[in-house]
């Protein structure tokens, strides 16, 4: 027998009292007990977004999400700026020409950035813009953007900002208020510590306004229907009931432990990681800002990115992830968000020094926990 290890940038591992109160008998959405759930539960999601504003859950992927933010802030002949660095940026993208959207990329290589002076630069020569969409930490690439610093950017346009923080919600501090964001959209499958099967609109009074003038077609997708019946702590359409129990309890995890040391948690966890890739001697992917969510790996010379994937799962029943788009075949990624502890990092660690060996890599064996131990022991 051998233990299983979710190392993965998503779906993460589920807490035991999260699985548990999931496991309960299951209510029906149109009685009390689900509008008193729902009503703790809104609650909650405006605290972990850092807005007073309502979020809108629905029962999606992110990229429901993503397309529901694009069809309630667009119309017919809009035109669109898409920061484009990795495959989720190169998602929006697709998302919004699929609705005839016009779509002006701003690119950058995987494993790196688009600077804040580009978001303002391009809004000044194509001032009918009417939204900026992003990600927060593009989680094919492990690159945190700067949304902060688009915020800035794109403040006195006509455009929106619209963020995507599936991979980074509740990893990375997202002050969306405070810094001026119109909409940040998020999933219940990483940070938030629960299976796929949600997805969150936290939208700011602009976005609400652009909602009201929006003619892109939709039906399930409505915000401004959703958030009719939202407020009396009701849903249009059947809601994922469990799941939702479920995040009652991730949310109330959060509390307890603070925002404040969630993020300095996921913080020391992935600086833990990337020194111990580099203790073994490997090249972080990542050459802009790393994300606390994950760790992407160059794959040494001559080792396909996919067997060490795949030798990860075969040999030792640990689950990690592998490139996408064009930088498939070329890194691995470790996930070390939501319900991640420093052991699970080590055992991480260790593992890959098996794999590197299975596969004909030299290795300094115990480099890479040596590493990663002398980080966790200094208890910053």
């Amino acid at each position: 027998m051998k233990k299983y290890y979710l190392m993965a940038p998503g779906p993460t591992p589920i807490p035991p009292q999260v699985l548990q109160a999931m496991a309960q008998p299951i209510i029906h959405h149109r009685t009390p007990a689900y509008e008193a759930l729902f009503s703790e539960v809104r609650d909650g999601l405006k605290w972990l977004f850092q807005t007073r504003s309502e979020v809108v859950p629905f029962a999606a992927s992110g990229t429901g999400a993503m397309e529901a933010a694009i069809v309630n802030s667009l119309s017919p002949g809009d035109s669109a700026v898409v920061v484009r660095a990795g495959a989720f940026g190169d998602r929006w993208w697709e998302a919004c020409t699929a609705f005839g959207i016009k779509t002006l990329s701003l690119e950058a290589p995987y494993g790196e950035t688009v600077p804040a002076d580009r978001v303002a630069e391009t809004l000044r020569k194509h001032p009918e813009t009417r939204a900026v969409f992003c990600q927060q930490s593009e989680t094919s690439t492990g690159v945190l953007h700067d949304v902060r610093a688009y915020a800035e950017a794109v403040r006195g346009s006509k455009a929106l900002l619209v963020v995507d923080a599936v991979s980074s919600l509740g990893v990375a501090d997202l002050q969306m208020d405070a810094w001026g964001i119109d909409m940040v959209i998020a999933g219940s499958q990483k940070g938030l510590m629960l299976p796929p099967g949600l997805a969150f609109c936290a939208l700011g009074e602009r976005a609400m306004e652009y909602a009201k003038t929006a003619k892109l077609p939709k039906y399930y997708f409505d915000f401004l229907a959703e958030l009719k019946i939202a407020v009396k702590n009701q849903v249009r359409f059947t809601p994922a009931v469990s799941i939702v129990v479920g995040l009652r309890e991730a949310l109330a995890m959060l509390r307890a432990e603070g925002l404040a040391n969630v993020f300095k948690r996921h913080d020391r966890l992935s600086r833990a990681c990337r020194a111990g890739v580099e203790g073994l001697g490997l090249e972080l992917f990542a050459k802009a800002t790393p994300s606390p969510a994950i760790t992407s790996v160059v794959a040494p010379k001559g080792i396909d990115g996919e067997a060490v994937l795949a030798t990860y799962s075969k040999s030792h029943n640990i689950t990690i992830a592998g490139g996408q788009g064009s930088a498939k075949g070329k890194i691995f990624r470790l996930g070390h968000m939501g319900y991640v502890g420093e052991f699970d990092v080590i055992v991480a660690l260790s593992a890959l020094e098996q794999v590197l060996f299975e596969l004909g890599h030299p290795v300094d064996w115990g480099a890479s926990s040596r590493s990663a131990q002398k980080l966790l022991a200094e208890k910053s």
